[in-house]
């Protein structure tokens, strides 16, 4: 009989012994191909020789700290996803995980179904139909065919994460958005184990800190018990 092909390769950084051997068991039960690495220095070499579509990955590591590789990472210009899965669990450490570069955070104990749904998401591109290679807002543009930002001619870094949500927004440019389409249509929870408001506040202040924060004309808004919306700037 023919192997199924793997839905994709995680790389899981965890130094707990029970914790790493759980991980690898229950992912490559729901199909994934998985590497293991218990250090920092260790995920570090794994993320360019074996260079993984993902990265679940703890913060409290010998060597490295998580913190650290996901910083590397993102100076590097990868664009592979990462999932911070921790105990470190505050509101506080989130938001600093995030700002950090991860694309998702999820605190243990957590539930493993959770961890597949997030992991799907992430891997999933966004199902906003991309009609042209380039959509356009002001002086905003995204390249679909090149996953490239840029305003005023000027490339924009952005995560994974980031581009889905602006890519998102910018097919419902000068309409409202809700939390609620976010988190069912960008982070594709239609349901959901714990509540991801803070986490798209966290990505969407992100956003807003790279595509509006450097101009003079703002495009990105929050609206006051509804949501956000990228709208163009009044004459």
């Amino acid at each position: 009989m023919q192997e199924k092909p793997k839905l994709g390769r995680i790389l899981i950084v965890e130094d707990d012994r029970k914790m790493a051997d759980a991980l690898v068991s229950g992912l490559e039960r729901g199909g994934y191909e998985t590497i293991l690495a218990r250090t920092g220095e260790d995920a570090f070499f794994l993320v360019h020789s074996k260079q993984p579509d993902l990265v679940v990955l703890d913060l409290t590591l010998p060597q490295r700290g998580g913190i650290e590789i996901l910083a590397q990472i993102r100076a590097h210009s990868l664009t592979l996803r990462v999932l911070i899965l921790t105990s470190h669990n505050s509101v506080d450490d989130r938001v600093a995980g995030l700002n950090a570069g991860a694309d998702d955070y999820l605190g243990k104990p957590f539930s493993f179904p959770e961890l597949l749904a997030r992991i799907t998401s992430l891997l999933r591109r966004t199902s906003v139909p991309e009609h042209s290679s380039s959509l356009k807002l002001a002086d905003l543009a995204v390249d679909s065919q090149t996953r490239t930002v840029s305003r005023s001619g000027n490339i924009i870094d952005v995560t994974t994460r980031e581009y889905d949500l602006l890519l998102y927004l910018l097919n419902h440019r000068n309409n409202a958005v809700s939390r609620e389409m976010l988190a069912k249509d960008v982070w594709k929870e239609v349901s959901r184990f714990t509540p991801i408001d803070n986490v798209i506040d966290v990505q969407m202040t992100r956003l807003r800190r790279k595509i509006d924060d450097p101009f003079p004309v703002k495009l990105l808004h929050t609206i006051r018990g509804v949501g956000f919306i990228l709208r163009e700037p009044e004459q």
